[in-house]
């Protein structure tokens, strides 16, 4: 993601769930960042109204950002359970024994949207809360840096526009996620917007951003778990600030009352009846007084 923004989200790739046809409501923020909606309330019109109407669209790329960092840690947790279920080396080592039980009590990880952390079913939050644990317990394996080092080489790689091989699907990464990538996207999204002084920077609690720096700098996580609370408090901004106003100006300002189109009718058809009456009595040599009189009692109506 280079540091101008990314583009907006493609309107030909999919999401995950099918949009709900029957729906006779109007669609939540949720439905809309997890491409369950159609135009003109799906994400590509909500990416371009926080863009051009609210000027604040760092926060939504910040959502889409901490979305697509759990589609990899999904991915990348999925491709390691399916190599010990297949097959483990060094089987009989007791850390190998304890990583394969905790990657098989995960269970198949779906492909949901991520969404807020109240949002998803409780079989989900555990799914979540124990890939969380499980990255937690096996950390990158990448040489010991400075955190001067590490916000040098994040710099690097957003000056120079270097985005992460995905497709834009957020669930099907276009190669296998390796440790490093994990890393490399926290550390992304840290850098771009929560340090003081980065080029995107949002705005969130004090309290939240030394949390989240501590947490990726000092401890050394990379787990999604990390970005929750940052991420919470975005969703919860865009839906209380923006999303009301996107409602109105994309959904409801489609919607036209019959009493606005009988009334057009009807103020059509009275100036086509004065237009009409002031041209008969022309050729019926009435004065002009009279005409314009006329003609005014039929604008009036």
């Amino acid at each position: 993601m280079a540091l101008e923004g990314r583009g907006p989200p493609s309107e030909t790739n999919s999401p995950s769930p099918l949009p709900d046809v029957t729906r006779n409501r109007l669609p939540t923020l949720f439905e809309v960042l997890s491409r369950r909606t159609h135009p003109p309330v799906d994400l590509f019109s909500f990416y371009i109204y926080m863009r051009d109407q609210q000027r604040s669209v760092d926060y939504l790329d910040f959502w889409l950002d901490v979305a697509q960092h759990m589609s990899l840690c999904r991915h990348y947790v999925r491709e390691l359970r399916r190599s010990v279920l297949v097959g483990t080396p060094d089987i009989e080592k007791e850390e190998s024994k304890r990583s394969s039980r905790a990657l098989e009590a995960l269970g198949d990880m779906s492909h949901s949207p991520a969404g807020p952390s109240m949002y998803p079913s409780e079989k989900e939050r555990e799914q979540n809360a124990q890939m969380s644990a499980y990255l937690r317990e096996q950390p990158a394996h990448d040489s010991p840096q400075s955190s001067q080092e590490r916000r040098a080489r994040a710099s690097t790689q957003l000056s120079a526009g270097t985005p992460y091989n995905l497709t834009s699907d957020s669930n099907s990464p276009a190669h296998t996620v390796a440790r490093e990538d994990i890393r490399a996207s926290a550390e992304k999204i840290l850098y771009t917007f929560l340090l003081p002084g980065a080029e995107r920077e949002i705005t969130l609690p004090g309290s939240i951003t030394i949390d989240i720096t501590t947490a990726i700098e000092q401890d050394g996580r990379d787990d999604p778990e990390v970005f929750d609370v940052a991420k919470d408090y975005v969703f919860q901004a865009m839906e209380r600030d923006a999303f009301p106003g996107f409602l109105r100006a994309r959904a409801l300002g489609n919607l036209i009352p019959p009493t606005i189109i009988a009334r057009l009718i009807i103020g059509l058809i009275a100036m086509f009846g004065a237009f009409w009456t002031a041209f008969v009595l022309i050729f019926l040599d009435y004065s002009r007084l009279t005409r314009c009189w006329v003609r005014s009692i039929h604008f009036k109506l």
